[in-house]
C-alpha cells in the first residue's frame, strides 16, 4: 500500500496569459510548473496553497478556486502525490524570483508544455476553461506517463 503525500499546486491566470516558475532545485528542478508544496502539520490545505505561493514567488492571493485533486504514481516509490490544483485569478504583489523558483509570464498559446511535467498539456486546458477535474497518472521516472485517468467534474 502507497502512503500519501499531501501537496498544493497554484496557477494564478490572468485573461490570455498564465505565471508559471521554473523549478531551480529539487524535485522537479528544471521545468516549469505553478506555484506549491506540502501541507504543514496544522494548515489547512488551501492555507498551504497561499503560503506556498507567497514564498515562491512573492504573490499573495485573498481568493483560490479549487479547480483539481490528481493524484501521481511514480514507479518504484512508496508514496502517492496528492495534488490540490487551485486557480487563482486575482492577485497582489509583483512576481518575484525565490529560492526555489523563477517566475514569467506565458500566453495561453505559448505555454512551453515540452519543459513541463508531461501530465500538464492534458489538464491545464480543462483548468484555463475553469472547468474542475480529478485525475490519476502513473509516471515511469519523471518524464513518462504508463497510465493515466482524467476526468471533467461537477464538485471537488
Amino acid at each position: 500500500m502507497l502512503s500519501s503525500k499531501l501537496l498544493t499546486l497554484v496557477l494564478v491566470v490572468q485573461p490570455s496569459r498564465v505565471l508559471l516558475g521554473m523549478k531551480k532545485r529539487g524535485f522537479g528542478a528544471g521545468k516549469w510548473n505553478g506555484f506549491g508544496g506540502k501541507v504543514q502539520p496544522g494548515e489547512t490545505i488551501e492555507d498551504a496553497a497561499k503560503r506556498e505561493l507567497q514564498e515562491e514567488s512573492g504573490l499573495t492571493v485573498d481568493v483560490l478556486d479549487k479547480i483539481g485533486n490528481i493524484k501521481f504514481e511514480f514507479v518504484g516509490e512508496t508514496e502517492l502525490l496528492d495534488v490540490h490544483i487551485f486557480r487563482a485569478d486575482s492577485y497582489k504583489g509583483e512576481p518575484t524570483e525565490s529560492d526555489e523558483m523563477r517566475p514569467q509570464w506565458f500566453d495561453c498559446d505559448k505555454i512551453p508544455f515540452s519543459q513541463m511535467w508531461a501530465d500538464d498539456i492534458l489538464w491545464f486546458p480543462l483548468m484555463l476553461q475553469k472547468k474542475k477535474f480529478v485525475g490519476y497518472f502513473k509516471f515511469q521516472g519523471h518524464d513518462v506517463i504508463l497510465s493515466h485517468t482524467l476526468e471533467e467534474v461537477q464538485e471537488l
